[in-house]
């Protein structure tokens, strides 16, 4: 019983992260009620499969330590532009190949880990996160082409929401805290229902159960931009999941090695891959779950795989899918702001240090950003370039990426040894 018990604390935990990225995805591409709850329900059982993968250590993959999988955040902004500009088959392509490249790439991204430190990584999750304010804040008005975008009464749900959120990251610890951004969306969901806003025909109409389909939405489609954003994205993440693992093994006092990593790596290019197939996102491994073991001193993988079963049974459960499908907007909004704010202050908080570090890395971060911004807002800036080119330029995520991946190359992967020897003494003056 006390095993189940916790195993219900790791699953509140991560349960927000997991229902909002399909939430986010489909109500900003326009899915129906039914096709939504679909995306929730299946993905909701894939984070239990990806866990489980995970969890389960065998010759071939798995880290064998207790490690959640989630989907990553990273990914929403890139989705939501692949399948506003190719439809929602391009996305499912997309991630069906970048599984397939994290499987090839398992064996030596320890040895490519060098193209992206801090500095890349920090400026592509602080890149994607601003990319994402814009659409928090449509949500937090109604939701594009409401026709009462901006009422009181939506903005007063949205920053209601916002507000009951940050009250409880401020007056409550540990798992309560961990837990604020689900009970901010629930109260907020319950302020709508009690003033006749929230429409539960999604959960009337929902079976109680029914199998997870492959290829719910059509058989993929393959576009050369979109493949390279979720690789781009696969990569971060990937870089994102080894420090999750580094520190789990220091929880649980493991060591973990090259071959942990590899076969680390492969459960998430399997978990990516099922997910592309399935129609669900891709998968990362997820730090709040590792600060609710920090707190409980729990550290038992068998915890861990209860609730990875707990959410392949939730997944098959369409009624509770549909629960979530009836979040008012505003509320979504609200939350989203909040998410996606934190997405930045994580990006701000790996460049602090990077940043202060040389001259040479201010310069990264500045015209990576800015590059990254820039197209967003401007994205005809490259429309007179040839298509070719227009696959690394036409995505504000992608454009921000290769550059900072690119001057990362320049400036610190070119130096001569005295160049060296220069830039470790201004770093030791600064």
């Amino acid at each position: 019983m006390k095993q189940i018990t916790l195993a219900i604390q790791h699953l509140l935990a991560m349960y927000a992260g997991a229902i909002l990225v399909p939430l986010i995805v489909g109500s900003s591409l326009g899915l129906t009620s039914s096709q939504l709850t679909y995306l929730v329900a299946v993905d909701i059982f894939m984070c239990g499969a990806a866990t489980i993968l995970q969890v389960v250590k065998n010759k071939y993959f798995g880290i064998g330590l207790p490690v959640v999988l989630g989907c990553t955040f990273t990914a929403v902004g890139p989705m939501i532009a692949i399948g506003s500009e190719y439809g929602v088959t391009a996305i499912y392509g997309a991630i069906l190949v970048s599984g397939l490249f994290v499987l090839i790439i398992s064996r030596f991204f320890s040895k490519l880990v060098r193209f992206f430190p801090p500095v890349v990584t920090g400026s592509v999750v602080t890149i994607i996160g601003i990319t994402l304010i814009p659409v928090a804040v449509q949500n937090m008005g109604g939701g594009q082409g409401a026709e009462d975008f901006g009422s009181l009464f939506n903005l007063s749900l949205a920053f209601g929401t916002l507000g009951g959120i940050i009250l409880l990251y401020r007056f409550t610890r540990g798992f309560f805290q961990s837990i604020s951004i689900l009970l901010g969306i629930t109260a907020g969901t319950l302020t709508a229902f009690f003033f006749g806003r929230v429409d539960t025909s999604a959960v009337t109409e929902a079976s109680f159960f029914h199998m997870i389909e492959p290829l719910y939405f059509g058989v993929p489609t393959f576009h050369w931009s979109a493949i390279l954003t979720m690789i781009l994205v696969a990569m971060v993440s990937l870089v994102e999941s080894t420090g999750v693992y580094f520190a789990v093994g220091d929880l649980t006092d493991q060591e973990v090695k090259e071959k942990d990593l590899r076969n680390g790596y492969r459960a998430e290019g399997i978990a990516i891959l099922l997910g592309g197939f399935f129609n669900a996102f891709p998968y990362t491994a997820f730090s709040q779950n590792v600060g609710l073991m920090n707190m409980t001193g729990v550290k038992s993988k068998k915890v861990i795989f209860i609730m990875g079963g707990m959410l392949l049974g939730l997944g098959l459960l369409p009624k509770a899918a549909a629960l979530t499908t009836i979040i008012p907007t505003p509320v979504l909004g609200g939350a989203m702001l909040a998410m996606f704010g934190m997405v930045i202050a994580q990006g701000i908080k790996m460049l602090s240090r990077e940043a202060a570090a040389s001259p040479e890395n201010s310069m990264i971060v500045a015209c990576s950003i800015g590059m990254g911004l820039g197209v967003t807002v401007a994205p005809e800036l490259f429309a007179q370039l040839p298509n070719s080119i227009q696959i690394l330029t036409s995505n504000g995520i992608v454009a921000g990426s290769l550059t900072a991946i690119g001057l990362h190359i320049v400036f610190h992967m070119t130096r001569r040894p005295s160049e060296k020897k220069a830039a470790a003494v201004w770093q030791e003056g600064a």
